[in-house]
């Protein structure tokens, strides 16, 4: 039997996803890279936003089209959990759904489903909401190829965001007990990953579900001490450096920033999705709304970490924002000074309290803002990279590309394309120096020039 899955979304659709490759793998399942040799199609959809529905509709109709006899389609993840009624309607082709914490079941799911035998939703085989037995061991992972790998501790969110639709489909936080964590992040250090990337909705509530608030800083050690046990005999076998993503703004403890200043192998970086710098309009988000507060949450960490590098993104054109309210926001960027930021305009998203608000404001509205908050960052950017200029930073070789030459002579020049501390894979800039090392390598680089989102540096001699 073979099988051909197709990821959208998240990182955390793509851990699922390459738990779902393992399972089928072990199983004896063979997975190929075309679609038209496969017996079973997998599309681990995404339903966040609109625009992600319409991606996942979209491959799954275009899947279906070409979809031969005897091949069985299947809708994954988070559409099928949120719209598998409105898949169905759009898709006939599809002929299974598999809910968001049901991944983990996609070899009986598969069974069952050409076996002629399962439960029905929608009208079609389908396994949506809740496991009988929530998954507690460590995940199955494959062989980490590029030195960085994604670990998801928690699914699900307790925030009560107005714009957001994943508590719906995702339900309320559930944190994976510590000790599977920690064995899965060993596993992933010996099979090759110099980076890991802790995920979740809400990485910084991790373990309020059981009982343990600000529960965080105890993974994190507890991760690290089981990696540097096993290094310490097998030295190539070396995590050096563990990042954080996804951290909400009123749980970043004092001990978490502590922690994070105490061990060098934690990177200097936080991912810290803020949504909006004014008052008035995170309080119809449902947001932390105490600026100040945030203002000296970003100071501590600078104090504790000067050379801290921060991320947040933000929505422009929420209900209700006012010209004031936006002036606001781009005070607050000013203020902060962030290293990296994502701007999105306002998506209503259906089922949520935002969809309906008063007040709605013009695309043509959010779009212009959208372009002057990008370019009040593109400054920052630029001269929060032009302070790096001089620095020799430790780097991930990620891939590899060309650069054109002054010259004749020097018209096509290999360059490696890495990645320091300060940057997350797939949404920040890259550090590009002259030399083609191998992918997953790590080494030192001197930064000789800046751009507003890529550096530009030359290798040191040495190990990194």
């Amino acid at each position: 039997m073979q099988y051909y899955l197709l990821t959208l979304g998240c990182p955390k659709n793509t851990v699922d996803s390459e738990g779902m490759a393992m399972l089928l793998s072990a199983a004896g399942y063979q997975g190929v890279s075309v679609p038209k040799s496969a017996d079973v199609i997998i599309v681990n959809t995404c339903g966040f936003l609109e625009t992600a529905a319409e991606e996942s509709l979209g491959a799954l109709r275009d899947l279906a089209r070409h979809k031969r006899r005897g091949q069985t389609l299947i809708a994954a993840g988070c559409m099928a959990q949120r719209a598998g009624d409105r898949i169905v309607q759009e898709v006939p082709g599809v002929d299974g759904l598999l809910g968001t914490r049901r991944w983990m079941e996609i070899v009986p799911f598969i069974q069952g489903l050409r076996g002629g035998a399962g439960q029905r939703a929608f009208g079609r085989y389908a396994l949506l909401g809740d496991p009988e037995q929530a998954l507690m061991d460590a995940m199955p992972r494959p062989t980490v190829v590029a030195g960085s790998a994604y670990l998801k501790i928690s699914d699900g969110c307790n925030a009560p965001c107005a714009f957001c639709s994943i508590p719906t489909f995702k339900g309320k936080l559930r944190s994976r007990p510590q000790a599977a964590i920690a064995a899965e992040a060993r596993a992933l250090v010996i099979s090759g990953a110099r980076e890991l990337i802790l995920i979740a909705q809400d990485t910084s509530d991790y373990g309020r579900d059981l009982g343990q608030p600000d529960a965080l800083p105890d993974l994190m050690r507890a991760i690290l001490v089981g990696v540097t046990d096993f290094s310490t005999e097998h030295p190539e076998h070396d995590l050096r450096w563990l990042r954080l993503m996804y951290a909400y703004p009123g749980h970043v403890s004092p001990r978490l920033i502590e922690f994070m200043a105490s061990d060098p192998r934690i990177c200097h970086y936080l991912d810290i999705p803020l949504q909006h710098g004014h008052p008035a309009t995170l309080r119809r988000m449902m947001r932390p709304s105490n600026v100040d507060a945030l203002l000296d949450t970003f100071a501590r960490m600078r104090a504790a970490m000067p050379d801290m590098a921060l991320r947040s993104t933000f929505i422009v054109g929420y209900p209700g924002e006012t010209e004031e309210e936006f002036a606001g926001l781009l005070d607050f960027i000013q203020a902060i000074r962030f290293d990296k930021v994502g701007v999105f305009t306002f998506s209503p998203e259906p089922g949520t309290p935002a969809f309906e608000m008063p007040n709605q404001v013009p695309e043509e509205v959010k779009e212009d803002r959208l372009e002057r908050v990008m370019a009040a960052q593109q400054h920052i950017s630029l001269a929060r990279n032009q302070a790096q200029v001089g620095r020799t930073l430790d780097v991930l070789v990620e891939a590899h590309g060309e650069m054109t030459g002054r010259t004749a002579k020097e018209r096509k020049i290999p360059v490696s394309l890495a990645r320091s501390y300060r940057d997350a894979p797939e949404v920040d800039g890259l550090v590009v120096f002259p030399d083609r090392l191998a992918v997953g390598q790590m080494a030192r680089v001197k930064v000789t020039g800046a751009m507003a989102y890529d550096l530009m540096g030359e290798k040191v001699t040495g190990d990194a």
